[in-house]
């Protein structure tokens, strides 16, 4: 139903959103899209850790527990990935990727005017709700606006685009968590409502700014939107393509480990450190910003190139950081320098992933991958929080085993890539060498 809604509200609004002429804000191509990615990042952020901070204090069903409130909301942003990806995948190829984008972030707008009366009267399952219809928006843009990255910066701006974008999304996380924490302790129901509002809507304005020059629109050859059907010949369509299926696997992989490591974190500061949620908080903000520094320093590296060399640096450096963590009892400084490294390494090993994706020379087919690619991911980050809760039960909650699991499968991910092709390790070799 929720796909039908959108081709539906898609031929609706459509008509509006042209009468509305572009507002060229920006004189920088790449300002509009990596504002709007980080606006789009920061609001679903914010709007799920307000509901999670400060629904706590409403009168909620006696079935719910805290922890059951902060895993449904965080689950409602992650279910659309896992059946929808298919069709945001399809919208990417048969319509234009900006107004995809525009007319998703334009019914934010109203879902966020709703998310407003679940807080106005303390409705906590319609602002769950709310925060599921925001997951799917985001479900049914992504693979438009990544798409937009190759043409707004052709070939030769995929690896700064990819980072500097990717990077925008990390900083989103981060300050739209550090945001809902600070708006929580000192909650006032306009300040928010403003915020909802004010922030949807200037997330709708920087799309309408976004220029690029795209593909023509593919209406036949379209895929299944059966999800299992739709991952199985997505896989059969990447490997005709060179480095699609690796891209995706090092993408995915680089979201598992993250994801664990964040869920370990929490672990490991109590009872190895006796830290404090607040000192916990920070340790996790400096892994937010090491990968978003790292996202930042690949794009950098790699110029108008693919450096597929940055692969093998990042996740060698991941592997190194990891067996410290698992091996070598830690202070406190030392610890936080360590998950900032691993962090940063993160970062240098995902963007050349994604930027090979995007070089691959899939035409509109690239919103379909995607699209497999979102859908991957999710199945890696469930796969991820299987191995955490399996880590821990039968470890006592042993942090340091968490680690030793992260790091092999940073161990097995390394493998992958040295026995998939020569090239990976001949350009790390390269980048190492002195030019003559």
């Amino acid at each position: 139903m929720d796909c039908f809604l959108s081709f539906h509200l898609y031929s609706v609004y459509l008509p509006f959103t042209q009468s509305i002429p572009p507002m060229p804000l920006f004189s920088n191509k790449w300002t509009p899209l990596f504002l709007s990615n980080f606006l789009g990042v920061f609001n679903d952020n914010f709007v799920k850790n307000c509901i999670i901070f400060i629904a706590i204090g409403w009168s909620m069903p006696s079935w719910m527990t805290q922890s059951q409130l902060i895993s449904m909301v965080s689950a409602s942003l992650v279910v659309p990935y896992l059946f929808l990806s298919p069709w945001a995948g399809r919208l990417a190829v048969i319509y234009s990727k900006k107004k995809v984008f525009r007319l998703c972030k334009l019914l934010e707008i109203p879902v966020l005017a709703i998310a407003c009366v679940a807080f106005y009267y303390q409705w906590v399952m319609l602002a769950i709700f709310t925060v599921l219809i925001m997951g799917v928006l985001s479900c049914m843009y992504s693979p438009s606006k990544y798409s937009l990255i190759r043409d707004i910066g052709g070939e030769e701006g995929v690896s700064f685009g990819s980072g500097v974008f990717e990077m925008m999304a990390f900083l989103g996380i981060l300050t739209g968590t550090v945001a809902a924490s600070i708006v929580s302790d000192r909650y006032n129901s306009g300040m928010v409502f403003g915020l909802f509002l004010g922030l949807a809507l200037l997330g709708y304005l920087m799309t309408r700014s976004i220029r690029a020059q795209e593909l023509p629109v593919k209406k036949d050859g379209v895929g299944t939107l059966n999800p299992l059907r739709f991952l199985i010949e997505s896989f059969g369509f990447a490997r005709k393509h060179t480095s699609v299926n690796s891209a995706v696997l090092g993408a995915s992989a680089f979201w598992l480990i993250g994801g664990m490591l964040q869920m370990n974190l929490v672990i490991h500061c109590k009872q190895v450190y006796q830290a404090s949620n607040t000192a916990t908080g920070m340790v996790m903000a400096c892994a937010a910003i090491g990968i978003a520094l790292g996202c930042w320093a690949a794009g950098r590296i790699s110029g108008k190139e693919v450096k597929k060399g940055l692969i093998l640096i990042g996740i060698g450096g991941m592997s190194i950081l990891f067996l410290i963590l698992t091996v070598i009892p830690l202070g406190m400084g030392f610890f936080v320098v360590c998950v900032f490294g691993v962090a940063f390494m993160g970062g240098l090993f995902q963007i050349p992933c994604l930027s090979m994706l995007q070089n691959a020379g899939l035409g509109r087919k690239l919103g379909d991958m995607i699209g497999y690619l979102n859908l991957i991911t999710f199945i890696f980050v469930l796969l991820g929080t299987l191995l955490f809760s399996l880590t821990t039960f039968f470890t006592a909650e042993n942090s340091f085993a968490v680690f030793g699991v992260i790091l092999t499968i940073c161990l097995l991910v390394t493998l992958y890539f040295l026995k998939k092709s020569p090239v990976y390790w001949n350009e790390t070799k390269k980048m190492f060498t002195p030019n003559p």
